[in-house]
C-alpha cells in the first residue's frame, strides 16, 4: 500500500465530524507525519505558540478555525454573553505568537463578523463564524498561487534559488509564499536548483522545506546557515525568496531569525532577494521594522534540543530572538498577490492596497 507524501495532507484543516481544527504536528517532522485533532482552546493556542502549526499564513488560518471551534462551545443564547465569552477566547489567543500579524488579522476578520451580525442569533453567528473561517482558508490557497505566479516571472529556467527557514506548503494551506514559485516552476519544467538553509535554531529549512520540496521532486541541497556566503560567492544562486512574518509600511521586514544576514550577503553579492508577502501580512500601519514585537524564545532551543546532552556550559547567557528585521534598503521586491511591490515601499504598498480594494 503506497504512503501517502507530506503533500498530500493539508497543514490546517476543519474537521466537519469532531467538530476540530486539524493540523499536521510539524514538531515531528520529517520523521513522523501526525494529525492532531483539537478542540480545547488551551490546545489550539499551545500548538501556535510551540510551532506545531507555523509560518504565518497557517497561523492565521490555525487561528480562524481554531476560534470558531473555540465559538461553538459557548453554550448561551445571550448575544452578549457569547460576545464577551467570544473576545475573551480572541484575545487569549492572540498572545500565542506576538510578531505574527496574520494572527491578529485571522482573528480580527472573525469577530468583525460577530459584530456585523448582531441581532441574528447565537446559532446563526455561529454558521457565519464558520463560512468566515472556510472562506479564510480557501482564500489562502489562491493567495499563494497568485504570490507564485508573479515570483516566477521575476526567476529564469535552471536558476539556483536560495530560500531561508519554511514559507512553504508546510507554513500555508498548499504552495507557501516563498516556494509558491518553486512549486509552479517545477509543475512547468524549470529545473530550478534550490538551496536550503537549515535556519538555526529550530532547523525548520532542513526539517521541514528540504522534506517537502524533496517530496514535491525538485532538486534541492540543505546548506548550513553560514555557507550561504560560499554558494553565493561561487555564483550557484541567482535570487533569494524568503517569506515573512511581517510588513511595515516602508517596507522593513520580519522574518525568522538569519533573514536579515542573508539580504545582506545578497546586496553584497549584488544578487536579488525578494520578500513574499500575502497582503495579510503587510501592517501598514506600522512605520517602520522598528515597530514590529520581536518575540524571544526559550534558552533550551540552543543549548539542548538538538542533542542528546546539553551542549552549551551550564548557566551560559543565552539570546534567542525568534526573528529578525531585513531593513528595506536590502530588499529587491516584496511579492504579493496582487503583484510585485519595489522601492519606494511607501508608495507601492499604498497601490497594492489600492488595487486589493479597488
Amino acid at each position: 500500500m503506497r504512503r501517502k507524501t507530506i503533500l498530500e495532507y493539508e497543514t490546517v484543516s476543519f474537521d466537519p465530524e469532531k467538530r476540530a481544527l486539524v493540523i499536521i504536528d510539524q514538531t515531528l517532522l520529517p520523521g513522523q507525519v501526525r494529525l492532531l485533532s483539537l478542540t480545547e482552546i488551551e490546545d489550539i493556542w499551545e500548538a501556535i505558540y510551540l510551532l506545531k502549526v507555523r509560518g504565518a499564513p497557517a497561523i492565521g488560518v490555525a487561528a480562524a478555525i481554531g476560534l470558531y471551534v473555540a465559538a461553538e462551545q459557548i453554550d448561551t443564547v445571550d448575544e452578549e454573553l457569547f460576545y464577551q465569552q467570544f473576545k475573551e477566547k480572541k484575545k487569549y489567543l492572540e498572545t500565542a505568537r506576538p510578531t505574527a500579524v496574520n494572527l491578529f488579522w485571522a482573528l480580527e476578520k472573525m469577530e468583525a463578523v460577530v459584530k456585523k451580525n448582531r441581532g441574528k442569533g447565537v446559532g446563526e453567528i455561529k454558521k457565519l463564524l464558520n463560512r468566515e473561517a472556510m472562506q479564510i482558508h480557501d482564500e489562502d490557497i489562491e493567495v499563494c498561487r497568485r504570490i507564485g505566479e508573479y515570483g516566477l516571472k521575476l526567476l529564469n529556467s535552471g536558476d539556483g534559488i536560495l530560500t531561508h527557514c519554511n514559507a512553504g506548503k508546510l507554513a500555508a494551506v498548499k504552495y507557501g509564499t516563498a516556494t509558491a514559485p518553486m512549486y509552479l516552476g517545477q509543475e512547468r519544467g524549470y529545473g530550478f536548483h534550490i538551496y536550503v538553509d537549515e535556519t538555526r535554531p529550530l532547523l525548520q529549512g532542513a526539517r521541514l522545506t528540504a522534506f517537502e520540496l524533496a517530496a514535491a521532486g525538485m532538486d534541492v541541497t540543505l546548506i548550513c546557515d553560514n555557507m550561504a556566503a560560499d554558494i553565493m560567492k561561487k555564483r550557484l544562486v541567482q535570487a533569494v525568496f524568503v517569506g515573512c512574518d511581517r510588513v511595515a509600511s516602508n517596507g522593513d521586514a520580519a522574518n525568522k531569525i538569519g533573514t536579515s544576514g542573508v539580504a545582506a550577503l545578497a546586496s553584497y553579492y549584488r544578487i536579488p532577494f525578494y520578500i513574499c508577502a500575502p497582503t495579510s501580512t503587510i501592517d501598514m500601519t506600522l512605520k517602520s521594522g522598528s515597530e514590529i514585537p520581536i518575540e524571544e524564545r526559550k534558552e533550551t532551543e540552543i543549548t539542548e534540543m538538538w542533542y542528546e546532552k546539553r551542549m552549551a556550559p551550564e548557566n551560559i547567557k543565552v539570546y534567542n530572538p525568534c526573528f529578525d528585521v531585513t531593513e528595506k534598503e536590502l530588499i529587491t521586491g516584496i511579492v504579493t498577490e496582487y503583484g510585485v511591490a519595489y522601492p519606494p515601499y511607501e508608495e507601492s504598498l499604498r497601490r497594492i492596497f489600492e488595487k486589493k480594494f479597488e
